[in-house]
């Protein structure tokens, strides 16, 4: 077998791609950034206007369509609308929920529907979409993880558990599923300044936050699109299982 190449431009033109919690922060930039290199988007979202979401940002290549990612019957309707129109090609999990408290504290509440949006709702939706890519050409599956899978957060033990089990299984979907030439990531981001991590880490707490980050400084969506995009590449065919950390160096100290 030779070397095929691939696009330099990371162009991943006629691809189809799902992004869950695709309609606002990190999942929509990673959305935009898929529409603009060609791609055709389905949005996955909570938002009840996650239709209309899609519609402006592109009403030609991108569709918006209501899941919820705890939800088995709400998974499978919105993947049968997608696929009525699209053959799936790339999943992107971004759907996701920080709860917070002390860890001797936390409600079973906060807990479970953790676990159940960050980690199960993951891992359904990443079966799901394994079993229908892998009676067709092969794919690419990106999970959102967390820099709080590698490293302690105070009041984040619910948060930190579920990032580390995405960790965990998506080096085990990527070892079973090799052979069906589906590849698996993880992409672990420190804080990202969407518009709930503004305001979740403004003022003291986050000029004390950012000068434990050897670069001085948070995240931008953009910049964890641009690593989804390169995975979901050709570029990164001979990457799987692994866990690409955006946080600056804040985990190599």
């Amino acid at each position: 077998m030779s070397f095929q190449g691939y696009d330099k431009n990371f162009n991943i033109k006629d691809k189809i791609a799902i992004v869950t919690g695709g309609a606002s922060g990190i999942g929509k930039a990673i959305s935009e950034l898929f529409l603009e290199k060609g791609a055709k988007v389905a949005i996955f979202d909570l938002k009840e206007n996650v239709s209309n979401i899609a519609k402006e940002i592109n009403d030609e290549k991108a569709i918006g369509i209501y899941c919820d990612v705890t939800n088995n019957d709400s998974m499978d309707q919105a993947i049968q609308m997608a696929k009525i129109t699209w053959e799936i090609d790339i999943l992107v999990n971004c759907a996701g929920i920080a709860l917070l408290d002390d860890a001797e504290k936390i409600s079973d509440d906060y807990w479970q529907k953790t676990i159940d949006i960050n980690l199960t709702g993951t891992f359904k939706m990443s079966q799901k979409i394994g079993n229908v890519i892998e009676q067709g050409h092969g794919g690419k599956i990106i999970n959102l993880a967390s820099q709080a899978a590698l490293i302690a957060l105070d009041n984040h033990v619910a948060y930190c558990a579920s990032k580390a089990g995405v960790i965990g299984m998506t080096k085990v979907f990527a070892y079973e599923w090799a052979q069906f030439k589906i590849n698996v990531y993880a992409i672990s981001p420190t804080v990202i300044l969407t518009e709930l991590g503004k305001k979740a880490w403004s003022g003291e707490k986050g000029e004390k936050a950012k000068k434990e980050i050897p670069l001085g400084r948070f995240g931008y969506p953009e910049e964890v699109a641009a690593v989804a995009l390169f995975l979901a590449s050709d570029a990164a065919n001979f990457i799987t299982g692994e866990n690409i950390v955006i946080d600056g160096g804040n985990t190599i100290k």
